[in-house]
């Protein structure tokens, strides 16, 4: 079983839409059984709260199942994911310190728009402060860089339908 892990700062807006919307995808493909997925945050501003109202919006717009509570990074999770995906470089710069305090310096943390060409490096920017439109915004960015990473998973551990 390959295991994903989405992080942005809160857990309530980003990484649970980037849960759901690979959770979806993985569903379409019939691969589900062979992944599992969850999200956290970098910080514990929101531990066991629901998605954002926008989050649960934009996922029932796009037919997404959100069943999450918001909850922080732990050092286990270095150790039980194979991929940890942060939204922007605040969360991977603070995923990296995580891991060296943990002692999983080897561990490598991916940008999540760093699997579609020509995105490298680029940030899942943070929608909380705006309006839907950011929600709107990110479901695309996410549906686009989860295709690719989706194609980088499928490719790299020979999975097939």
């Amino acid at each position: 079983m390959i295991k994903v892990l989405f992080v942005c700062l809160g857990n309530i807006c980003r990484s649970p839409l980037a849960e759901a919307i690979f959770n979806a995808k993985i569903k379409d493909v019939n691969l589900a059984a062979s992944f599992k997925s969850d999200s956290a945050g970098t910080s514990d501003f929101h531990i066991g709260e629901l998605p954002d109202e926008r989050t649960i919006l934009i996922a029932k717009k796009y037919n997404l199942q959100i069943n999450h509570r918001g909850r922080q990074v732990n050092r286990t999770d270095f150790r039980d994911f194979d991929y940890i995906l942060a939204m922007d470089d605040n969360n991977l710069r603070n995923l990296n310190n995580l891991k060296v305090r943990y002692g999983f310096e080897d561990k490598e943390i991916y940008l999540m728009r760093d699997f579609v060409p020509g995105w490298e490096g680029l940030p899942v920017p943070d929608p909380y402060y705006g309006g839907e439109e950011g929600f709107e915004e990110i479901y695309k960015i996410l549906d686009v860089a989860l295709d690719n990473f989706l194609l980088k998973i499928k490719e790299t551990h020979q999975l097939y339908v």
